[in-house]
């Protein structure tokens, strides 16, 4: 299934996609809990699919005509792994990691489906970084790495957007990778039975403007779905709705010669075989 977050009549609602329509979940179940993050926690039912695509030639909405949000709006934790693939190790010029870099995202940082990416004015180099997503289904603490699949819900995409002028004035990566609107996530998320095991071997791209900025496959991580998610939760109590973008393969604006840099009037898409793919402007700050 995939599962959405639109706005309606002033209020955020959730949705199953049907095919180029969305079915509202109360009108497939009227006692499903009405956030999406409150779905992940109580289960979604295999059953919805169904009634769903029965529902949507009469209470389907048109995906295009609908205002996406996040889809989890108020997720509790966004937790980052950087350099996670060997390809992008190696055009920074980094060595691989031997532990997962991991870094937080607060979520004034996030934009919506179609919504634009902010250059901020302090900086000209905004980069785009296609990321496959993964969320927390259930509660969990100190997870093998043989159970940790069983506690992911899903997959959407984030455009990791970081102002990299901002990453090299400090060890730490935090002011860089916050910047508002910089990371647009969505638009949907498929759970984790629409794709193989761990989301692996899934083509994952960047187009700017239609041209293919990165091209790779999740194969590529250095450190799989399964191992994040062991890791953070040696850490931390990972919960229903946590995000967890994965890293980024080569081919970011950083990494190029001439370098390039997202500025306004560009768009950006990132996608992800089977998951999404997830388009928004870029302008400049106000």
């Amino acid at each position: 299934m995939r599962f959405v977050t639109f706005e309606e009549a002033g209020s955020a609602r959730v949705g199953i996609v049907v095919g180029d329509k969305v079915v509202p979940l109360a009108d497939v179940a009227p006692d499903a809990p009405s956030t999406l993050r409150a779905v992940i926690a109580a289960g979604a039912d295999e059953g919805w699919q169904a009634k769903a695509e029965r529902a949507a030639e009469t209470s389907g909405r048109p995906l295009a005509d609908l205002k996406l949000l996040v889809p989890v709006p108020d997720p509790g934790k966004i937790m980052c792994i950087g350099l996670n693939y060997h390809d992008h190790a190696e055009e920074t010029g980094q060595a691989v990691p031997t532990y997962p870099p991991v870094f937080m995202r607060c979520t004034t940082s996030l934009a919506n489906p179609g919504e634009a990416m902010v250059v901020p004015k302090c900086s000209e180099q905004l980069d785009y970084e296609a990321e496959l997503t993964i969320v927390i289904g259930k509660r969990c603490r100190h997870v093998s790495e043989a159970e940790a699949l069983d506690y992911v819900f899903g997959y959407t995409m984030m455009n990791e957007g970081s102002v990299r002028d901002y990453q090299k004035k400090s060890t730490q990566w935090t002011g860089a990778k916050n910047f508002d609107r910089t990371g647009p996530v969505g638009p949907w998320i498929t759970t984790a039975d629409e794709v193989p095991p761990g989301a692996s071997g899934l083509r994952i791209r960047t187009l700017v403007n239609g041209a293919v900025m990165q091209d790779a496959d999740t194969a590529g991580m250095i450190f799989n779905v399964a191992q994040i998610v062991s890791t953070l939760s040696e850490i931390m109590t990972l919960e229903p709705g946590d995000l967890i973008p994965t890293g980024t393969p080569a081919g970011v604006g950083m990494g190029r010669r001439p370098q390039v840099w997202l500025k306004p009037g560009d768009e950006v898409t990132v996608e992800v075989e089977g998951v999404g793919a997830l388009t928004n402007p870029v302008v400049a700050e106000a």
